[in-house]
């Protein structure tokens, strides 16, 4: 009998993005394969990896028109033809999840080298058409069903406002938590550039909707659910295009490569839970992970958490016991946008390049899908 086979380690060699910019703003003109295939390409370059020697691509998209735009991505990228890729699709959570199944790919022997992350252009998203079967006019919707029980499928915003009411947060702790997050994006400006490649057809190097945001402008904010309620339009993250992408190669790769410090993959873990209360999946998703690895949330020495809602985002961090110093020091979305199937990558891409700046230690980056599903990923420079 053959004996079993030792996984091997998965290590994230680069790691780039592009700008997040909301929809309709300075990145509306590129679809989401042109947003990709530059990032991809200054992956690979970075790392010095010759195009042949990667194997796949898996790339998170959630707004498409369907195809295979990770397909479409990575020869727009001029990769070899051989590289089919894979498109999959687990909304908000998607990017994360691409870099888990990457990961595991390396830790079966089935790759060596894989390219992974999400790209999303909500200002290119197709218009989306119900075929009626009686013949008459399609109806036209904004986003699918994502509980078979209508009353447990609220708007996300109604979902937030549910949230925030289940475990009283007020609405001045969540715009506490956005002010928060537009100064560390402000103040940290100029180290994120490192990590944005500038698309030349529309060159950006920095965030474009990060504000100097005060209690004042943020009272003028209309609450999106009522009179009554506590989320609002400034303490929501905007819808948004963008592209991220790592570079997750097997450990006997990176003496080829041009890597200093290589992030390894720890663990990877998507769990599910109310659908009606989205936001709060990513804790049982963190507590897997930290569990996989024996950690506890006071061992962690950075941690990038989805910040689609204040609400949201407070809630996971309670709830998983992470000290809030530490959570998204160069801002999260609510002073960048949500690119849905690329802000999983995105926090996978701050994830590392905070661990690196660091100088080390364990992390963890976590988000929330519509439907109840959240991811988490831990990784150690």
């Amino acid at each position: 009998m053959r004996a079993a086979r030792t996984p091997a380690r998965a290590f994230i060699a680069t790691a780039f993005r592009t700008a997040v910019a909301p929809r309709g703003g300075a990145l509306a003109r590129l679809d989401a394969s042109e947003l990709a295939a530059p990032v991809m390409r200054r992956c690979l370059d970075e790392a010095g990896l010759p195009d042949e020697a990667l194997d796949e691509v898996v790339l998170s998209n959630a707004l498409g028109g369907g195809g295979n735009p990770a397909r479409l991505a990575l020869l727009r990228a001029e990769l070899p033809e051989r590289i089919p890729g894979l498109t999959i699709d687990r909304q908000c959570c998607g990017g994360l999840d691409a870099v888990i199944l990457a990961a595991r790919l390396i830790e079966s022997g089935a790759a060596q080298a894989v390219l992974a992350g999400g790209a999303e252009s909500w200002s290119r998203r197709p218009i989306r058409l119900r075929v009626d079967p009686d013949g008459g006019p399609p109806t036209p919707y904004e986003q699918p069903p994502f509980a078979p029980w209508p009353e447990r499928d609220p708007p996300m915003h109604e979902a937030a406002e549910a949230l925030a009411r289940r475990l009283g947060l007020t609405r001045a702790e969540q715009d506490a938590w956005t002010r928060r997050s537009h100064h560390a994006a402000l103040a940290e400006r100029a180290r994120l550039r490192d990590e944005i490649v500038s698309i030349p057809e529309a060159p950006l190097e920095a965030d474009p909707y990060a504000r100097r945001l005060t209690p004042r402008l943020l009272a003028r904010a209309r609450p999106l659910s009522g009179p009554d309620g506590t989320v609002t339009a400034a303490n929501a993250a905007p819808a948004a295009d963008g592209a991220a992408f790592v570079l997750v190669t097997a450990e006997r790769l990176l003496t080829r490569l041009r890597v200093a410090r290589p992030v390894r993959v720890l663990a990877g873990a998507s769990r599910g839970g109310p659908p009606e209360l989205p936001g709060l999946a990513p804790v049982a998703a963190i507590e897997a992970v930290l569990a996989e690895i024996g950690a506890r949330p006071a061992d962690l020495a950075a941690a990038e958490i989805m910040e689609a809602y204040a609400a949201q985002a407070i809630a996971c961090q309670r709830g998983a016991r992470i000290d809030p110093s530490i959570v998204n020091r160069g801002g999260g979305a609510l002073a960048r946008g949500h690119p849905i199937g690329a802000s999983g990558a995105v926090l996978a891409v701050r994830l590392t390049h905070e661990l690196r700046r660091s100088g080390g230690g364990t992390g963890v980056a976590a988000i929330a899908a519509a439907g109840g599903v959240g991811t988490a990923l831990a990784l150690e420079a």
